[in-house]
């Protein structure tokens, strides 16, 4: 059974333990993909609406690592405000400008995951629609429970917002 459920221009369900988020970029395939591939491209909009991202180390190669944290920089966001929040992915398979494979968890700030906290491996797909992108996101969690415990957390309200960043970044042009 999948739930579809639609913010801004992401489309998102659920297939078992799997989250599929699925948007249409406004780019060609491989400006979508570099986006993902180069650090300082990543770092310009990784990240929900008023946080910036910062690179700890960054190895865009098959077991390479990526560790970053992002920091709430929005005095509007409350609480949220200052906040840091560690993540690191280290990946697994890339096929440019396709596919990335990674695992991605919950980190501190040495690159150790947070105990307790989700593990999922996500599927990135990149496919052509024309002269411009369709990109899938499928991220696989261990049980239900943890996709839950995600779902709670806001990521599809993030990840929306993390692709509008990737939209404004995309619409300045060739780079």
């Amino acid at each position: 059974m999948s739930d579809e459920n639609s913010t801004s221009r992401l489309t998102t369900f659920t297939e078992g333990k799997v989250l599929v988020m699925e948007r249409i970029f406004n780019a060609p395939r491989d400006l979508v993909f570099k986006a993902y591939s180069e650090s300082e491209l990543l770092e310009s909009w990784w990240g929900p609406k008023g946080w910036k991202t910062k690179n700890s180390q960054f190895e865009f190669k098959p077991e390479g690592i990526w560790h970053y944290c992002m920091t709430c920089i929005d005095e509007n966001q409350g609480e949220f405000y200052g906040q840091e929040s560690w993540g690191k992915a280290i990946y697994h398979e890339i096929v440019v400008p396709e596919k990335i494979v990674y695992t991605d968890m919950f980190a501190d700030e040495k690159g150790n995951a947070v105990a307790g906290m989700p593990e999922l491996l996500i599927t990135m797909i990149f496919t052509e629609d024309g002269d411009k992108t369709k990109l899938i996101a499928r991220s696989e969690f261990a049980t239900l429970e943890t996709l839950q415990q995600v779902l709670d957390m806001g990521v599809v309200q993030g990840t929306s917002s993390q692709y509008d960043r990737l939209e404004e970044l995309l619409d300045q042009g060739d780079f």
